[in-house]
């Protein structure tokens, strides 16, 4: 009687006033989620994005919504998460979409594929464009939806032992190269290798690969490429803007309220520019080092560009006229591109040219 007193004579107003409106959150349940990560906990840039989520997600809630991450190989293989999301073995996962183009190659447009978008043009398709719906519309074939989860914005080639001076010197390279980019090397005449991230080390040591590629300069530094081999080469035209994401399992997901899937898309989101800006402050102080210690940069000669980027354009026409969810998806991705680089030429790189000529 006196609460329903005190609020007759106080209004709404007065209760949200006196504090009531708190426990309008404070009155969801308690809930704890895993994530698998195919990356190694070393990673702090990559592996770490799930760790911000988790962390954001754990202090919207007020510690309500707790999130363990767990790194590669400790509940699952790094190449395992999907799997695991699907059979709700996890909640979550966080991995790079391209690393299952071996399910099924649609799952590299979600992404990066050669020659595809940079890191910008991917986030703009993906929250302004058709690029979420249409993703999400194909994992749902595999219990899951997604959410980006960062952007390592664009990679560097890889390294190499040997140098390559032109297409010549790709036939028969052992080249580590993750997602859909193998399949471009292979038809040039390399032999692409999918080998995890934790694994890629010691696989070039032993030269049980030639070649190697990862992110950039500062995950690069940590993995200690550059004491194995002296060669790193530009640009990684495989890997433009590849987003990774957060593939939550469609049950879990659906069980969640409201209040809390928009918790989860709100963290999910700040891990997606949190990554991105770690990146692109990172890299610069990474590469002047591994300049100083010896490492010779170099562009990719225009004959391999150039065959690569024929040989993408074929690998998708192939696509279109076999994977009707690729055809689908990929006319919405290239019409956006080329409207995307229209803009980006007269703008980005305008402005970009004249700056990295400048003295600075």
């Amino acid at each position: 009687m006196q609460r329903r007193s005190f609020i007759r004579k106080t209004g709404l107003a007065g209760v949200l006033a006196a504090g009531a409106a708190p426990a309008i959150v404070h009155a969801q349940a308690s809930l704890r989620w895993r994530i698998a990560s195919s990356f190694p906990r070393s990673l702090d840039t990559i592996f770490g994005g799930a760790e911000v989520f988790a962390k954001k997600l754990g202090e919207m809630s007020s510690g309500k919504f707790q999130v363990t991450v767990h790194a590669a190989g400790e509940l699952m293989p790094a190449f395992g998460v999907v799997d695991g999301v699907q059979n709700a073995t996890v909640e979550v996962a966080h991995t790079a979409p391209y690393y299952f183009f071996g399910k099924d190659p649609v799952f590299a447009l979600g992404c990066a594929i050669p020659f595809g978008l940079n890191a910008r043009q991917m986030t703009a398709w993906m929250y302004e464009g058709n690029g979420l719906k249409l993703m999400r519309e194909f994992y749902a074939k595999y219990n899951m939806i997604n959410l980006p989860g960062g952007n390592t914005g664009a990679q560097m080639g890889g390294w190499f032992r040997k140098e390559i001076k032109g297409l010549a010197d790709i036939k028969g390279l052992k080249f580590r190269i993750g997602g859909f980019g193998g399949k471009i090397i292979e038809r040039i005449g390399g032999v692409p290798q999918n080998i995890p991230g934790g694994e890629i080390y010691q696989a070039l040591e032993k030269g049980t690969i030639d070649a190697a590629e990862w992110v950039g300069p500062y995950d690069d530094l940590k993995l200690g490429f550059n004491k194995i081999a002296q060669n790193y080469y530009y640009p990684g035209w495989w890997e433009g803007g590849p987003q990774l994401d957060f593939f939550i399992n469609t049950k879990a997901w659906d069980a969640l309220s409201a209040e809390y899937k928009a918790m989860v898309e709100a963290a999910a989101s700040h891990a997606h520019v949190d990554m991105l800006a770690k990146y692109d402050w990172r890299n610069p102080v990474a590469l002047k080092t591994l300049v100083g210690s010896g490492t010779k940069l170099f562009r990719f000669p225009k004959d391999m560009m150039d065959s690569s980027f024929k040989a993408a354009n074929e690998v998708y026409a192939e696509l279109n006229s076999s994977n009707a969810d690729w055809k689908k998806i990929y006319a919405d991705f290239s019409a956006w591109r080329r409207d995307a680089n229209l803009w980006f030429r007269f703008t980005e790189a305008g402005f970009d040219d004249f700056m990295q000529a400048q003295r600075l």
